[in-house]
């Protein structure tokens, strides 16, 4: 008998004390606006007890090499099965990890060539990039090598008194540039372009010999080393991770990354790459479209290698049916959007046997255009089908119609939310009377009239990737929406060369914001320093005390609010800090007032509430920047967050909206947002709209990578891409408004438009 999940009182986060049961072996969705509890449910709750009580069944060992996860606030969670966590995380990786490694597609390939290929290298492992006896011994594997690009390094037309060298730390006046501009080698007020032949060799390249260096401290003898060799040994040949963001940032802008010259970008020695089936190295199958290997493969009938070819085609399959087809096996995993890397973990569990598992996804849709939705949904019933619990954290109309159960978060968000406002088949959340019921029932139409371009923007000849040297204008002064099914070459067209073209845009894209429990949004908006400076003046003392990350924060806790005790071979145990009771400040510091008020009442305040107190000059925090930044957050939709709550308490949505209010502040710009529904609710991405139609009228620019439908039709202007993915992508199909793209016969984007319509749609 398969008995229902129960869940009682559960308080994680915002939660206010939640019950609730879901069936087994059903798709269950929860949805709700941004911020309104579903993530602290269905991964803090649901898949955090199932993973902990797993890791019970391990050995003690095993126990202190896992992860450790606390007990979950509720008072009771029952009949939990395994959890398959697939979420939304970067799959990661670094330079030596590709859709092939990750998928292990390149270890039944590698048993291919090494039992079917003629002339054989060897053994599985001599095909292996990441393996001595086959990698480039040129590259390492890589595929790249890495140069120091001189022609940046240095202006030939400045002295080195002047600031000629441009590479990260030798600034003038620094010690290091003391090595070269005190050499007593070069003449420092001569243009460096200027050199002769010998002196330009020796300032790039020169070494054997010692630089006695004059330094507040005193003198030191140092030892001579060109640019270009100091570069390479500091950047090039070793480990950067030590070094910090900022300045591993800095010198990648003087690197210049060239497939290796030996092995021509596959990694490869030379006898691995010699082996060749029907003509066919390794290398040429992990270039390929993986809709093509599976073809290549099929041919293979050979009594040996068949049944191997047969299983790697039997991966490849499952790639091409979730919409995956166009990548390719040597497409590095860093490279992949969010929505890639999680189809692809999906992958992984679609050829297991087992059953009366829990499958759990956060947002599968993202990064999926409509008709890439559609494959997803088989792939959700598929896994239930065979026998799983699937529970989806979504906001995608066409996943929420599979649903056979729908958990509907709110009323609101934060602390407007945490309660269940509907439970039941997901057939009659359209009649409930909550948000997502009401927008779910509500159709728009596109706008009656559009925006006329002030100018254009143009780019040509655009062949990155699979673009096929297209020409394409950007209108400025209006509302851009860049279309098109996922690998059609919509971000690779405005991520990287329109914004090549165009360095003055502002991109805000879907990389992540640090979040840790220290980091806050009055932290990431710069609030803090007003807010500390200002109590400092009025209190006489110094601002750091307003600081829980220095000399303000509670001796106890360190400035956390909570004690961490771990236990060991044990759960940890997190539990409120009795000195501070959570509040992060020493008494002494909670006793300084600004109108009556602590640091930590203003800190307690939302957006929206802060935004009346910084607008008050009786309080002496009036500050028309932190006023703008405080009505920008209300404006993206967070006016419901505190100060001081901790960014890693955000849910994705709220993260990505964050980052957003940052950057609305200018006038005159060219904005490039790359999905920036991402995580929103229905009702959400409405106020997302009204904010971009702000932003335009206001005499922006804004150009938004998207598959909502519903920015579609509210744009003035569409560039579609495609007609499909990978090799039959890259070609613009459609440019001109939406009303004109409606007719379109061939575009996916124009299909799925007019369904979106119904009814209510219009078309000229």
């Amino acid at each position: 008998m398969n008995r229902n999940i129960v869940i009682v009182g559960a308080r994680e986060n915002n939660l206010k004390d939640v019950s609730l049961t879901l069936p087994r072996n059903q798709i269950t969705v929860f949805t709700g606006v941004s911020g309104s509890g579903k993530s602290s449910i269905v991964f803090d709750t649901i898949a955090v007890e199932s993973q902990r009580q797993l890791n019970e069944t391990y050995s003690w060992f095993i126990r202190n090499r896992l992860p450790k996860h606390e007990r979950p606030q509720a008072e009771e969670i029952d009949e939990l099965s395994v959890a398959i966590v697939v979420d939304q995380r970067p799959v990661g990786g670094n330079a030596r990890s590709t859709v092939g490694t990750m998928t292990d597609i390149n270890s039944v390939l590698r048993v291919l060539f090494s039992r079917h290929g003629s002339p054989s290298a060897g053994t599985a492992t001599a095909y292996s990039f990441n393996d001595p006896s086959g990698m480039c011994a040129v590259c390492d594997g890589i595929g790249q090598t890495l140069h120091l690009d001189v022609e940046r390094a240095v202006d030939w037309t400045k002295s080195l008194n002047e600031g000629a060298l441009l590479l990260p730390g030798l600034s003038v006046g620094g010690w290091e540039w003391k090595l070269y501009a005190e050499s007593g080698r070069f003449d420092p007020d001569r243009p460096v372009g200027e050199f002769s032949a010998a002196d330009r060799e020796l300032l790039l390249h020169g070494s054997g010999f010692t630089v006695r260096l004059e330094m507040k401290s005193g003198s030191a003898e140092a030892r001579f080393e060109g640019i270009v060799s100091r570069f390479t040994r500091l950047h090039l040949k070793r480990d950067t991770a030590d070094l910090s963001e900022k300045r591993r940032a800095a010198a990648d802008r003087f690197v210049t990354r060239l497939p290796c010259a030996a092995c021509g970008g596959a990694r490869l020695n030379e006898a691995a790459l010699a082996t060749r089936i029907d003509g066919l190295g390794i290398a040429d199958y992990t270039r390929m479209e993986v809709a093509d290997l599976v073809k290549v493969l099929g041919r293979i009938d050979d009594p040996v290698a068949g049944p191997v070819a047969a299983a790697a085609r039997s991966r490849l399959e499952r790639l091409v049916d979730i919409g995956l087809g166009y990548l390719s096996l040597d497409r590095e995993t860093t490279t992949l959007s969010g929505g890639e890397g999680q189809r692809l973990k999906t992958v992984r569990h679609l050829g297991s046997s087992l059953t009366g598992l829990t499958f759990i996804f956060d947002e599968p849709s993202v990064g999926l255009h409509p008709r890439d939705v559609g494959r997803l949904v088989e792939l959700l019933v598929r896994l239930r089908d065979r026998g799983n619990t699937v529970l989806v954290v979504e906001h995608d109309p066409d996943v929420i119609a599979i649903a056979d159960h729908v958990v509907d978060m709110g009323p609101g968000a934060g602390a407007d939310g945490g309660r269940i406002v509907y439970q039941g088949p997901g057939a009659l959340l359209r009649d409930a009377d909550t948000r997502t019921g009401r927008r779910l029932r509500r159709r728009t139409a596109l706008k009656e009239s559009f925006r006329s371009p002030s100018g254009w923007l143009p780019v040509t000849g655009a062949d990155l990737h699979n673009l096929k040297g297209i020409d394409v204008r950007f209108p400025t002064g209006v509302l851009t929406a860049v279309t098109g099914v996922a690998g059609s070459g919509k971000s690779t067209l405005v991520s990287k060369v329109f914004t090549a073209a165009y360095p003055e845009a502002v991109v805000i894209d879907q990389g992540a914001i640090t979040a840790s429990p220290r980091s806050t949004p009055a932290s990431f908006l710069g609030l803090m320093d007003t807010v500390r400076k200002v109590f400092a003046r009025e209190n006489g003392v110094r601002p750091g005390l307003f600081s829980f990350n220095s000399e303000g924060a509670c001796r106890e806790c360190a400035g956390r609010g909570v004690i961490y005790t771990d236990l060991a071979f044990m759960d940890p145990v997190t539990t409120g800090c009795p000195v501070c009771e959570g509040r992060r400040f020493k008494d002494e510091v909670l006793e300084l007032r600004v109108d009556g008020r602590s640091i930590v009442d203003v800190l307690d305040m939302t957006a929206v509430r802060a935004a009346g107190f910084f607008s008050d000059s009786a309080t002496g925090l009036a500050d028309r920047a932190a006023l703008r930044k405080l009505r920008t957050l209300d404006e993206v939709g967070l006016g419901y967050l505190t100060l001081g709550q901790p960014l890693n308490s955000l849910s994705g949505g709220e993260r990505q909206r964050l980052k957003l209010a940052t950057q609305l502040h200018r006038t005159g710009s060219v904005y490039v947002l790359d999905e920036p529904t991402t995580g929103l609710h229905l009702s959400d991405v409405d106020t997302l709209l009204g904010l971009l139609d702000r932003l335009v009228d206001a005499g922006n620019s804004v150009i938004c990578v998207e598959h909502d439908m519903e920015v579609v039709k509210r744009a003035d202007w569409i560039i579609d891409l495609g007609p499909d993915g990978g090799k039959h992508g890259g070609e613009l199909v459609f440019e001109g408004t939406p009303a004109r793209l409606l007719g379109h016969p061939e575009s996916f984007t124009a299909e799925y438009l007019r369904r979106a319509l119904g009814p209510a749609g219009r078309s000229e």
